[in-house]
C-alpha cells in the first residue's frame, strides 16, 4: 500500500506548518506529501523551502481548492490517495489505523473516520446532522458534506471510475465527489476520532459563499443526470433537490429577488 498525500494551500503559512507537522509525527508517514500552493501570496513558499525541504511542492496561480487537489492526483504515484486541508491535523495514529482497518477488509476502496472539532480554539460537539456512518452512505451523504477531505482515503482507481473534483464548483465540491463516490462504492467508517478539524477562521469557504446548498443543488443535478444512478438513488437526491430548491426560491421570493426566484420555481416545475 502506497499512499499519497496531498494538501492544498492559500495564504495559512502558519496552519499549514501545523498540519505538516502532524503529518511527519505520523506513526506510519505517508510515501509520498505534495503540498500544492494555490497562488500564495504570504510567507508560505518560503517557510516550506526553508522547514520543510524534503515535500514535493507544486506551485499554481490561485485556481481554487479543486484544481489543487487534481494536480496533486495526477501528480501522485501511490495507489491509495490522502487529503489534509491546510487547517486541519492528523493525529499520530491515523494512517497505521487506516492501513490496519483497509487490510481487514480489503474489498473497500475508501475509509473515512470520525473527527474533532475544535472554534475559535475550544473543544464543541459536533451537531446531529453531521453523524458519520459506513456502508452504502447515498442517502446520508445527500443533506450535507458527511466525509470530511482531511480524514479520507480513497483508492486511485475509485478516481479513474468516477472522475476528479469539480473545478466549476467554487464550494461544495467535496459533497459532489462524495455524491459521485457513495452511488457506486461502500465506504469504511472508523469511529474513532483521527483528525482534528478547525474552524472559526475568516478565509473557510463556509464564510466566503453565502447560501452553500446553492452549490449541493448544482452536485444534485449532476448526480440525477448520472445514466447508470439506481432508480431508489434517483428518486432519493430528487427528493433532496426539491426540498433545497423550495427553501432557495422562498427565500428569493420573501427578499423579491425574481430572477432567482424563477430559477428555483423552473428547478421545482423540472423535477416534480
Amino acid at each position: 500500500m502506497e499512499i499519497s498525500l496531498i494538501i492544498p494551500t492559500y495564504n495559512r503559512c502558519l496552519l499549514l506548518k501545523r498540519a505538516l507537522q502532524s503529518v511527519l509525527e505520523q506513526s506510519r508517514p505517508p510515501d509520498e506529501i505534495i503540498i500544492v500552493d494555490d497562488g500564495s501570496t504570504d510567507n508560505t513558499l518560503d517557510m516550506l523551502n526553508d522547514e520543510f525541504p524534503q515535500l514535493t511542492i507544486i506551485k499554481q496561480s490561485n485556481k481554487g481548492v479543486s484544481t489543487a487537489r487534481n494536480i496533486g492526483i495526477q501528480q501522485s504515484r501511490g495507489n491509495w490517495i490522502a487529503f489534509l486541508d491546510s487547517d486541519d491535523s492528523w493525529l499520530a495514529e491515523k494512517l497505521t489505523t487506516q492501513i490496519r482497518a483497509l487490510q481487514q477488509a480489503p474489498e473497500l476502496k475508501i475509509c473515512h473516520t470520525e473527527e474533532t472539532w475544535i472554534r475559535n480554539g475550544v473543544r464543541v460537539n459536533a451537531m446531529h446532522k453531521h453523524k458519520k456512518t459506513g456502508g452504502w452512505i447515498f442517502e446520508q451523504c445527500l443533506p450535507l458534506c458527511t466525509m470530511s477531505p482531511s480524514s479520507i482515503m480513497i483508492h486511485r482507481s475509485v478516481f479513474d471510475d468516477v472522475g476528479l473534483f469539480d473545478e466549476n464548483l467554487p464550494a461544495c465540491e467535496d459533497y459532489d465527489l462524495w455524491l459521485r463516490i457513495s452511488a457506486k462504492y461502500p465506504v469504511l467508517f472508523l469511529e474513532q476520532p483521527l483528525i482534528n478539524k478547525y474552524g472559526g477562521h475568516e478565509d473557510q469557504l463556509s464564510h466566503k459563499y453565502w447560501g452553500m446548498d446553492r452549490f449541493r443543488i448544482q452536485a444534485l443535478e449532476k448526480i440525477i443526470s448520472q445514466p447508470d444512478l439506481s432508480v431508489e438513488n434517483k428518486h432519493s437526491a430528487i427528493k433532496m433537490l426539491l426540498k433545497k430548491a423550495r427553501i432557495f426560491r422562498n427565500g428569493a421570493l420573501k427578499r423579491d429577488k425574481i430572477e432567482s426566484a424563477q430559477y428555483y420555481q423552473q428547478l421545482l416545475d423540472k423535477y416534480q
